[in-house]
């Protein structure tokens, strides 16, 4: 079976563009009485969500109908939560509404994010801002781009890292849905610290950022904006454009978690259904003789340094 990928790439944008419409408009006519809480106060879903996926799976669904579609909102209902269902068909993966809180306080960050995926791995990728009348996009081969017209990474020429980085450089995280403070958030907050922090071997980032959408915080990664992304326990619907947008932007994107040896071991891609990320922008080589991939493992290897190690089970890694 023959698969367009340029085809592909510009009916996601299309039904991206549309979906980021329905949020839109929904935005203006919405009430409280819309809202529905899940069992996680934090976690706040509207029947927008339900009403956007229902839309992009129809798209799809009709054009490709021999295609897989794993969506947020529909994931889970027919298997166990935690098992991870992506294989080696094409597939697509969606998240109707990453930043769903906040879209609830009309903080701009939200976004619509699609992803096609073959053999497991994303090869195009688009995430539609439509409060920020962004449109970020990515097939394989075809590079990263802003609005369809702007090449990523927007600087010209790409900064290199400096010797003593992740000093000066801008630090993106989230905190997550887990807001026990003896589990997950405790083990994140320390992370954050020790990333931020000037003392007793820190990090010394120029600043934290939080943007509450995963899939924006990879956007910004491929533009340029922010340098390093680490986020344990979102979602591959919450990452999969995010990866093919990094990579075809001359960006980095590996495991989260940090490993035992953090000078030896390998730095691969990260596994979509792991759970744990860290991502880290394009570069170009520096008076340090380095790769722009040299320069970029030394950087995953100096957050690894600092960032404490949080495992999620999944079912089934395919």
């Amino acid at each position: 079976m023959s698969i367009d990928l340029k085809e592909i790439y510009e009916f996601a944008i299309k039904v991206a563009e549309e979906a980021g419409s329905i949020l839109l408009k929904s935005s203006h006519s919405r009430t409280s009485s819309d809202h529905k809480l899940k069992q996680n106060s934090v976690d706040i879903v509207t029947e927008v969500d339900e009403a956007v996926e229902a839309f992009i799976k129809k798209e799809v669904l009709s054009k490709y109908p021999t295609h897989k579609f794993v969506g947020e909102e529909s994931y889970g209902k027919d298997e166990p939560k935690d098992r991870y269902i992506i294989g080696n068909e094409p597939t697509w993966c969606v998240d109707p509404l990453d930043g769903t809180v906040n879209f609830v306080h009309m903080f701009p960050m939200v976004c619509t994010s699609i992803a096609f995926l073959i053999d497991g791995k994303p090869v195009v990728g688009v995430i539609n801002a439509p409060f920020l009348n962004q449109t970020f996009s990515a097939y394989k081969g075809g590079g990263a781009w802003l609005n369809k017209s702007t090449k990523l990474p927007i600087h010209d020429p790409i900064p290199p890292f400096p010797q003593e980085a992740p000093k000066g450089l801008l630090f993106s995280c989230e905190w997550g849905k887990n807001r026990d403070y003896n589990g997950d958030l405790k083990l994140k907050i320390e992370s954050f610290i020790n990333m931020a922090k000037k003392n007793e071997g820190g990090g010394m980032v120029h600043g934290v950022r939080s943007l509450g959408s995963a899939a924006l915080d990879m956007a910004f990664i491929a533009m340029g904006s922010t340098d390093i992304f680490w986020e344990l326990g979102c979602w591959e619907w919450d990452i999969a454009a995010g990866v093919i947008l990094v990579e075809e932007s001359g960006g980095l994107v590996t495991n989260g978690n940090p490993p035992l040896d953090h000078e030896l071991s390998d730095i691969g891609p990260a596994h979509l259904g792991s759970r744990q990320y860290l991502a880290i922008r394009a570069t170009t080589s520096d008076n340090l003789n380095e790769t722009a991939r040299e320069s970029q493992e030394r950087i995953v290897r100096e957050v690894w340094k600092r960032v404490n190690k949080i495992d999620y089970k999944r079912l089934t890694i395919k």
